[in-house]
């Protein structure tokens, strides 16, 4: 791994000692404003490349979210490049047009670079949210299904069951106002299992009822929220 992680950096400084040493051996050290501004700026849009994947919004989509990305800085770093090097080889005396230039792309790089990430934090946002949705639904079914199998009591079970079908038949769509609610029914559906789990006939049917009411309440709210 350590081996790997060398091999990674020498890859990423190639470019900055090819372009370093073609620089200075080509042209020296003596170069006018126009020429350090160009330097400066090829360097920053590198840069922004390395720092791409520190700048991807972590979530099922991440592959697509640090491809949109990557595009955007390989874009800004091609562009800046080819730019650059015409301002450093014809060298102008003022300073103006390569920073003006050269600023402008820049701003237009960070436009998109920064309305693309507000953009995938969103989708993230929004995926995380449909995974806490389904993950309710989901646990909760899975919980009161593997009860039933081990409920003896025909009253009991008959309970448990309607609420396994209420929980299974509950919309997936959810509403950030509604996680404490859900966060109490999961907790009401520990009790119901430490109840079947301690064969206590009554403290089953009285969970079920109870919870069989959250969930009703739950599903009715979010009907008027949708």
């Amino acid at each position: 791994m350590k081996k790997i992680n060398t091999l990674w950096i020498i890859l990423k400084l190639i470019f900055l000692i090819v372009f370093n040493s073609l620089f200075f051996l080509i042209g020296g050290i003596e170069h006018n404003a126009s020429v350090w501004i160009s330097y400066g700026f090829i360097h920053f849009a590198y840069i922004m490349l390395l720092l791409t994947p520190r700048l991807i919004s972590e979530g099922n989509s991440s592959s697509i979210f640090g491809l949109t990305l990557y595009s955007i800085s390989a874009g800004y770093f091609l562009i800046e490049i080819i730019i650059g090097t015409v301002f450093i080889i014809f060298s102008p005396e003022g300073y103006k047009a390569a920073l003006l230039v050269q600023f402008c792309i820049a701003g237009l790089y960070g436009i998109l670079l920064i309305t693309n990430m507000i953009a995938n934090r969103h989708t993230a946002d929004a995926e995380n949210d449909r995974q806490h949705q389904i993950a309710y639904v989901k646990n909760a079914s899975t919980k009161l299904k593997g009860m039933l199998d081990r409920i003896s009591d025909k009253e009991a079970k008959k309970n448990v069951e309607r609420v396994y079908d209420a929980v299974y038949s509950s919309p997936i769509k959810s509403h950030p106002s509604f996680i404490q609610m859900e966060n109490r029914i999961i907790q009401y559906i520990n009790e119901l299992e430490d109840a079947v789990s301690a064969g206590n006939k009554e403290n089953i049917i009285s969970l079920a009822n109870t919870l069989l009411l959250a969930i009703n309440e739950r599903n009715m709210q979010l009907q008027g929220k949708n």
